[in-house]
Formats: C-alpha cells, structure tokens, sequence
C-alpha cells in the first residue's frame, strides 16, 4: 500500500510530463541522461566513453548474445 504522499507526488509528476510537449519531454531525457552519466563518471573516475561502454555492458549482463545488439556500439 502507497503513502497518500508518495500517491500526490506521483499525480503531481504525470500531470507535469501530460502538460509538456514532446520537444520538452524529449529535453528532460537528454537532460537526465547527460546527468546520470556525469554522475557515473564522477562516482567511478571514469571519462566520458569508458562510462558509456561500462554502461552499455552492463545491459547485456544475463541476455542472450544477439548480433543486433553489438550492431547498436557502432
């Protein structure tokens, strides 16, 4: 069961993603994603690529090897 809080909190964000545009949803991502990246840098001393390939590594942990998804590294 879900606090009334965390209930109101919820509402309040898909209210403000449902009044953003597509242009502003799609900026919020590239935002948050450019952030968690520095974050990850920051966090593990690492430069920009080699977060980006310890990342992408890290998604493929447990899946089955696909020849689309080394394609996807280009």
């Amino acid at each position: 069961m879900r606090s009334a809080v965390a209930h109101a909190v919820s509402e309040e964000q898909r209210e403000q993603l449902a009044a953003m545009t597509p242009a502003e949803r799609v900026a919020l991502v590239v935002r948050l994603s450019e952030e968690g990246l520095a974050s990850y840098m920051a966090t593990h001393g690492l430069d920009r690529q080699t977060a980006i390939t310890r990342i992408r590594a890290t998604r493929r942990v447990g899946r089955r090897p696909s020849a689309s998804a080394d394609a996807d590294d280009d």
